[in-house]
């Protein structure tokens, strides 16, 4: 058998290869995996860091996974353990692509194979370095760089001027819709949980306590839209941080510490979403913002700052305020307290689940002049 016979006859498989699956990037690995669902291609993860994990594991939603279990200071440098480990891999298996998360991932997959390449960026300022730009270029031929928002995507345009900017496209960060609201509890549990009173209208948000999430803003827009907002409205504030005392401080001197609860670090926080009528991400340009998804498969109308990724998700269900700006949150604040969730979960369904995902995905395979891309899409379509 020839070699071209052999691979029409083999297995076809996609290599997704992930710096590692701490915080929400085990989800990230997830909602690749499930866009080959029902296709002829068999999904193989493979973790940069961290060390085997039966939940990792699980929640990879991939047909097989593998841990190379490197610490951050053993893939420093050129990493040649790492690409010979890789090569092993994928020399054992017909792989037709490579999906790689993050700038060391893509930098290992495109030394040590010769797949094509879909380099998936969640965050701002990856091309910033030269070298980095430097190095992306060599490979351009075999690469599609996605961002999880149109802001991510534009800031790598513009950093990467030689480009076509369809190799830089965007694909949403999405949540499986239903999983997710299986997860979240009724909202009396939920307020119970929290030591939230059932009967106040309650202002959510969630975030690091850190000058980033800009919580200071939220706080004063909170107490400048009081006097206005239903009778014993709260602000609840689910996260942990270095500004926990000045916060506090703030709540104080505007005078509505007696309104304001810091709830702390909440494990599975997202379960209890339902106790919010309103969720308010006040942060300083979100790459994406994972957690408005979340509260929206709640039913949860948003508020967001205009900037970043997190206006693209809050646009179509709900308001934004420039960054910054306590009075134009205030007046957000007084105009969300009669929003029907309906429209916020049907937002969500169209722009941000796993079937808009994957819709999007195999248009975009479709025609992308990437080598494998329409390939794949013709035969997902069988």
């Amino acid at each position: 058998m020839t070699p071209s016979e052999t691979r029409t006859t083999e297995q076809p498989w996609v290599l997704q290869f992930c710096h590692g699956y701490g915080g929400p990037f085990l989800d990230c690995a997830r909602q690749y995996a499930v866009l080959f669902k029902d296709t002829p291609y068999k999904v193989c993860t493979v973790y940069l860091t961290g060390a085997p994990s039966v939940e990792a594991e699980c929640g990879s939603a991939s047909d097989e996974v593998i841990f190379l279990d490197y610490d951050s200071r053993d893939i420093r440098g050129l990493k040649l353990g790492a690409m010979r480990r890789l090569r092993e891999i994928v020399a054992g298996r017909d792989f037709r692509l490579c999906i790689a998360h993050r700038f060391k991932p893509i930098y290992i997959a495109l030394l040590a194979t010769r797949l094509p390449v879909v380099g998936v960026h969640h965050a701002f300022g990856v091309y910033q370095r030269r070298m980095r730009r430097w190095f992306i270029n060599r490979f351009r031929s075999r690469l599609l760089l996605l961002g999880v928002s149109n802001a991510v995507r534009d800031e790598m345009r513009s950093h990467l001027p030689g480009w076509e900017p369809e190799r830089i496209e965007t694909l949403y960060n999405r949540i499986d819709v239903a999983a997710v609201q299986a997860e979240q509890v009724a909202r009396e549990q939920a307020r119970e949980v929290l030591g939230l009173p059932q009967e106040a209208w309650v202002v959510g948000n969630v975030g690091r306590l850190h000058p980033d999430k800009d919580q200071a803003t939220l706080i004063r827009g909170f107490a400048q839209a009081l006097p206005q907002l239903p009778t014993g409205s709260l602000l609840a504030i689910m996260g942990t941080g270095r500004l926990e005392s000045s916060l506090k401080a703030l709540a104080v001197e505007l005078g509505v510490s007696e309104r304001v609860r810091f709830l702390g670090q909440v494990p599975q926080g997202r379960r209890y979403f339902k106790a919010f009528d309103v969720f308010a991400l006040t942060s300083d340009h979100e790459p994406f913002g994972m957690v408005l998804l979340e509260a929206m498969a709640a039913g949860v109308p948003l508020i967001g700052s205009d900037c970043g990724g997190g206006r693209e998700v809050v646009e179509g269900a709900g308001q934004l305020f420039a960054l910054g700006d306590a009075a134009a949150l205030a007046s957000a604040l007084t105009h969300q307290a009669g929003t029907d969730p309906a429209a916020v979960t049907a937002w969500l369904a169209a722009h941000f689940s796993d079937a808009a995902a994957r819709q999007a995905f195999w248009q975009l395979a479709s025609v992308r002049d990437l080598p494998a891309l329409p390939m794949l899409a013709g035969e997902a379509g069988r």
